[in-house]
């Protein structure tokens, strides 16, 4: 069987072009707009107060860009096509490209193909840009991510075990630590304490999390505190559990954009593992989203070309009102989604989708009211 490849034609070339152009210069548009108000004022104060010199100012606008591209993409893209589009209905460029015989799905080909490609660079951001431009921002403000975090070993019926409480933490440096130790009684659904062990100073190693300077309380099986002891040092959360604790305390400081797809898959399923339902409800909505977000430049991309589509003497104000309606619903609800899915309201796979589905809606909509 012959595999026939499309012949790219000079209409082609001409709307891929006129296309790019228009999107290239509603990103760049986009990010000036997103990052003059507060970013760049907060690097010109760091760059007068002395913090860092020009050249380090200019390094960290540079690596704010990732996270904003991420939202530039799609929008840059919806504009882009509205305005060629909108610009060639004007002209009465379409109506010629019509009465040749060119179809919808024709006219809007290179389109499709171009919105691929910014598909493709949306999800290369999010996925390396955008964790790669946070550590190097890191390392050049020099700041080391601190963290107060507790956590709790249970048995396989749900029983609490161990429960350590960290008040900070510094890199794998861990400070005043307290763990309490339960007994296998249970008094009215209260678990009952054995052990208390104050920890001045510890070290969360990959196979065990080692205390040093220790206090240790006895506690009755009353619930009273019989006795204390001077410990040098011991062990806790030995094995998997060392691992899983210090992965649960160090993500729990970072943003979820700040890390790559792999090791937010890998923290989808620890979270699960550990039974904290409201984390992986969470994580799991902004990690699907991390696969459907990009498309969504493939249906703003056609959407735009619907709104664009309009008579010669149709105003222009209408189709730009709605693609910036559509934007602003998109982003100021994605948050609310993210909520939906925290308090396990939705399913994380109906909250992560919804958009994508609303947006092929709006597109079945838009294409029967052109009667195209």
């Amino acid at each position: 069987m012959n595999l026939k490849i499309p012949k790219i034609t000079i209409y082609d070339r001409y709307i891929f072009k006129q296309v790019t152009m228009a999107s290239l210069v509603a990103i760049l548009l986009f990010t000036i707009v997103w990052i003059a108000p507060e970013i760049l004022l907060n690097t010109i104060k760091g760059a007068l107060a002395g913090d860092y010199g020009f050249k380090t100012a200019l390094l960290l606008l540079f690596y704010e860009l990732p996270k904003i591209l991420d939202k530039a993409f799609p929008v840059g893209l919806l504009l882009g096509t509205l305005f060629t589009f909108d610009k060639l209905s004007k002209d009465s460029e379409i109506t010629i490209f019509r009465a040749v015989g060119m179809s919808f799905p024709r006219i809007i080909a290179p389109v499709v193909v171009l919105s691929f490609i910014f598909t493709i660079l949306c999800f290369m951001t999010g996925d390396r840009g955008t964790p790669l431009a946070a550590q190097k921002m890191m390392a050049i403000r020099g700041n080391v991510r601190s963290a107060q975090y507790i956590y709790t070993q249970k048995d396989k019926t749900g029983h609490p075990l161990m429960a350590v409480i960290v008040s900070k933490s510094s890199e794998r440096q861990l400070k005043n630590v307290i763990v309490l130790d339960f007994s296998s009684q249970v008094y009215q659904d209260v678990h009952q304490l054995s052990n208390i062990y104050s920890a001045k100073t510890g070290y969360a190693y990959d196979d065990r999390w080692e205390l040093n300077d220790i206090s240790n309380y006895t506690i009755s099986n009353d619930g009273i505190y019989i006795d204390i002891q001077h410990i040098d040092k011991m062990n806790v959360l030995e094995g998997d559990s060392a691992k899983n604790a210090f992965t649960l305390m160090n993500y729990s400081t970072m943003k979820e954009r700040d890390i790559n797809n792999h090791d937010l898959k890998n923290y989808v399923n620890l979270l699960k593992s550990e039974n904290l339902s409201e984390e992986y409800n969470y994580t799991l909505n902004k990690y699907l989203q991390r696969y459907f977000h990009p498309f969504v430049c493939v249906l703003l991309a056609i959407l735009g070309c619907l709104l664009g589509f309009s008579k010669p003497r149709e105003q222009r104000l209408v189709g730009f009102t709605i693609a910036v309606g559509c934007i602003f619903v998109y982003y100021i609800t994605l948050p609310f989604f993210d909520l939906l899915a925290e308090k396990e309201i939705l399913s994380p796979y109906i909250t992560a989708t919804f958009p994508t589905f609303a947006f092929m809606a709006a597109i079945c909509a838009f294409y029967k009211s052109k009667d195209l």
